[in-house]
C-alpha cells in the first residue's frame, strides 16, 4: 500500500484550470529518469480530477493500478494518489483530514489565490509519510463523524470523468502542466501497455 502524492487545489466554479494549493509527491519508487515526467502527469491528472468533483462531493477514480481520491469540501479540494490496496474509507478520512489541517493554517486565504502556489507546505510532506501506513487514517476515522455519515463515494475510470468527446491523449497533448518529453513518456507507456493486454 503506498500514498504517491497529495495535493490541495483551489476549485474554480468558473469551470478554469484548478490552482494548486500545496503539493507533495513522492516518487521515489520509480525509476531517476522518470520523476519528472511522474510528477508532472501528477500535476496534470490532479487538475483533471479536481476540475471535475463538483463541491460537496467524494469521488474515486481508477486509473490502472492507481486509485485518484478526490473531496472538494466547498470549493477546496483534497486528492491522494494511492495504490489500488490502499482502503478507500482510509483514503478519505486522510483527505478529511488534511483539508482541515489546510484551513487551521491558511483560512480563508486560499480564495484569493490566483496562481500555482509552488513553496512546500511542511504538513503535506509529513503526512504523505505518516499516512502510507493506512493504520493511521483508520485512526482519524473514529474522530471525524463526517465520513460516518452514509454518502455515495463514486467510483469512476479516468474516461468516464472526461465529458463526452473528450479523449485523455488529446488533453495530454493540450496541457501545459506536461512537458514534451512527459508527453511522449506517456505515449510510449500507452503504447507499451497496448502490446500486453493483447497478450
Amino acid at each position: 500500500m503506498k500514498i504517491t502524492a497529495l495535493l490541495v487545489l483551489k476549485y474554480n466554479s468558473d469551470g478554469s484550470d484548478p490552482i494548486i494549493l500545496a503539493n507533495a509527491s513522492d516518487v521515489s519508487s520509480f525509476g531517476y529518469f522518470q520523476r519528472t515526467g511522474i510528477r508532472e502527469f501528477i500535476v496534470f491528472v490532479g487538475r483533471t480530477v479536481a476540475k471535475r468533483t463538483p463541491p460537496g462531493q467524494r469521488q474515486s477514480v481508477q486509473h490502472e493500478e492507481y486509485k485518484v481520491h478526490s473531496y472538494n469540501r466547498n470549493g477546496i479540494c483534497a486528492l491522494g494518489f494511492m495504490d489500488d490496496h490502499y482502503p478507500v474509507r482510509s483514503a478519505f478520512s486522510l483527505l478529511n483530514q488534511v483539508l482541515d489541517e489546510y484551513q487551521k493554517s491558511f483560512g480563508e486565504s486560499w480564495r484569493t489565490v490566483q496562481a500555482d502556489v509552488t513553496q512546500p507546505w511542511p504538513y503535506l510532506t509529513g503526512a504523505l509519510s505518516k499516512f502510507q501506513d493506512p493504520a493511521e487514517a483508520d485512526k482519524l476515522l473514529k474522530i471525524q463523524r463526517e465520513l460516518d455519515e452514509t454518502k455515495i463515494i463514486l467510483h469512476k475510470t479516468i474516461d468516464s470523468v472526461l465529458a463526452r468527446g473528450e479523449r485523455l491523449d488529446s488533453l495530454v497533448e493540450k496541457s501545459s502542466d506536461l512537458s514534451a518529453a512527459s508527453q511522449m513518456f506517456y505515449k510510449q507507456a500507452k503504447k507499451t501497455n497496448q502490446c500486453c493486454t493483447i497478450l
